[in-house]
């Protein structure tokens, strides 16, 4: 596997063959992925997959017309082929008046942020094998388990370079390790699954075997039984295994991509206030070790912290040079890159803050509620918020979280449901992006 210098040596010389071959300007992006993966299954080896990979992306643009090029393979006479296709294809693409390279002025010109991605540690087939025999025989090990999808580990590591015609070439290299399980619990038409996982930039972050393993098997056990209860509006509380995706709907609601498109039902919510008072949501890119940490976005612009709601309030929305132009705005350092295509938006390290109440509290006061541990389809509306999705837990009786419940729908309008959340204390840096335990009381539950 090559070097960090190595491969943005590479996007260098590409960005420096499309220069002379008269691209007006251009970038390259080059991506090197290695990754060893383990699977057990009933205490047998089930696989072992090693892939390793190289690409390299080329943009160019002929006055406001731009192709997007890449290949697998290294020749210097393929590139060299490469980089004519691509001015071949960009004359003749139609004019887009906000295609371009990030505003000059904007490109990372310092040293990138060193973000402690990559601990150097490569553990060998054996021990990633071990590791997946632990996790499932833990998960076994839980009385009422009584099959199993598996358990796995897997350890990779990843190079990206990103080069410019306008000054900017950088690259860094990140490690990565999981490891996980998922179990069957009960018998014939009574069974349920569930599963646990861990995922981290430094081998020695990585939860135990033996822990992610057991709390796989007590998932599934917890969830036998599950019993009716009555439909109708009332609270719902996110466990925080899956309350993270509720973010993920606000950050796709104010992509500038969406926003000018007209396609958000954020559309109009610039500096008004979407969450509670109390809710900051922030992106961290250079959080140390962090599982989307970067220096630098898909189009060299350095990245920073950032409060994307401040107090309950948007403070702005997130965007790649080509969003931006058109909305007559700056970008914002969060465009986001493959070697296909022009680049998209995406955050990195994002969260919200931790509430002042403990799980406990949070929910004493309900009487009749869901705990959801488990969302199920993709029933969400991005330009109305309306939001409707299947939906697995438990039910909360009296302040009480008690037995389970499944194939259940809750609904809402994601506009309400950001505004009534509370969170709880329990925040965890366990994703990439991360909430703690959040309560909305502006949901309808219905089926069980």
């Amino acid at each position: 596997m090559l070097k960090p210098q190595e491969a943005q040596d590479r996007a260098d010389a590409l960005i420096s063959q499309a220069k002379k071959a008269g691209a007006d300007a251009a970038d390259a992006i080059y991506v090197c992925d290695a990754s060893t993966q383990v699977s057990m299954r009933l205490g047998n080896l089930e696989d072992v997959e090693r892939s390793e990979g190289e690409e390299i992306g080329l943009r160019v643009f002929a006055g406001k017309r731009s192709a997007t090029v890449s290949s697998s393979n290294m020749d210097p006479e393929i590139l060299s082929a490469l980089v004519g296709r691509a001015l071949d294809m960009a004359r003749e693409a139609p004019e887009d008046q906000y295609a371009g390279l990030a505003p000059e002025e904007l490109i990372l010109k310092s040293d990138p942020h060193m973000i402690d991605g990559d601990d150097g540690v490569d553990p060998d087939p054996e021990a990633l094998r071990e590791m997946a025999l632990k996790a499932e025989d833990a998960a076994r090990a839980v009385k009422g388990v009584t099959n199993s999808e598996g358990g796995g580990a897997s350890a990779g590591r990843s190079i990206v370079a990103l080069a410019t015609s306008h000054g900017f070439s950088g690259a860094y290299s990140t490690s990565g390790y999981s490891c996980h399980a998922s179990v069957i619990a009960g018998e014939g038409d009574g069974m349920e699954r569930d599963y646990a996982y861990d995922s981290t930039r430094h081998f020695e972050d990585l939860d135990t075997p033996d822990m992610i393993g057991k709390e796989a098997g007590e998932r599934a056990v917890s969830r036998l039984n599950p019993v009716d209860f009555k439909s109708g509006a009332m609270p719902v509380v996110f466990d925080p295994r899956i309350s993270n995706s509720i973010l993920g709907h606000f950050v796709g609601a104010i992509a500038g991509s969406a926003i000018a498109r007209k396609t958000s039902f954020l559309l109009d919510a610039m500096d008004t206030q979407v969450f509670g008072d109390a809710i900051n949501i922030i992106d961290c890119p250079h959080r140390k070790r962090g599982l989307r940490s970067k220096a630098f976005d898909g189009e060299g612009l350095p990245t920073a912290k950032t409060k994307l709601i401040d107090n309950g309030r948007l403070t702005q929305w997130i965007m790649e040079s080509a969003s931006a132009r058109q909305l007559g705005l700056q970008p914002t350092g969060h465009a986001s890159r493959g070697v296909g295509g022009a680049p998209g938006v995406s955050v990195t390290n994002l969260h919200m803050n931790a509430g002042s109440v403990s799980k406990d509290e949070l929910i004493k006061d309900i009487k009749h509620g869901v705990y959801i541990t488990e969302l199920i389809g993709q029933g969400v509306n991005p330009v109305t918020g309306d939001y409707s999705r299947g939906a697995g837990g438990f039910l909360i009786t009296d302040g009480e979280i008690g037995p389970p419940v499944s194939e259940i729908t809750i609904a809402g309008n994601l506009k309400d449901m950001f505004l009534s959340l509370i969170p709880a204390d329990d925040l965890e840096y366990r994703y990439a992006v991360n909430a703690p335990t959040l309560r909305t009381d502006s949901m309808t539950v219905a089926g069980g």
